[in-house]
């Protein structure tokens, strides 16, 4: 997927400069800053931020919980398209990849990717280069 920024075209899952990032810590409780991080950007665009927060959510746990070691980094960017849909990724050093589980009805895990491919136009996975880790992002159609 593609967009295009200041006449240059940005290959999804390639933040543009100056796009909203984040450093995320190691620990499951540091979703609820990327949460709070959501709201101040979508507000800043006057979008509701219930969906996108769900989603970043889905996004960042899956990355913590699954792709990342306590030594890596994972970066969570959060934008918009030419189209005022709004997109997100989050970058992380594990190549593999993510994929839809099953749930059961009580378990309290595999629902995320199934929440996020429910809530976006569309989402996917970006390799990194030289093996060096991939990058997931989802893009939500403006409300």
């Amino acid at each position: 997927m593609k967009k295009n920024t200041h006449s240059e075209e940005i290959v999804m899952g390639e933040a543009a400069p100056g796009e909203n990032e984040m450093v995320v810590k190691h620990d499951l409780a540091v979703v609820a800053e990327v949460r709070r991080f959501v709201r101040l950007v979508t507000g800043q665009w006057d979008m509701d931020d219930f969906i996108p927060c769900l989603v970043a959510s889905e996004l960042v746990t899956n990355a913590l919980r699954y792709a990342s070691t306590s030594d890596d980094d994972v970066t969570f960017r959060i934008g918009r398209t030419d189209d005022g849909a709004l997109w997100m990724e989050v970058q992380d050093a594990t190549c593999d990849l993510p994929c839809m589980q099953r749930a059961n009805t009580i378990s309290e895990a595999g629902r995320g990717l199934f929440i996020v491919d429910q809530f976006c136009r569309c989402w996917g996975v970006r390799p990194l280069a030289g093996n060096t880790g991939k990058v997931v992002f989802a893009v939500l159609n403006a409300a």
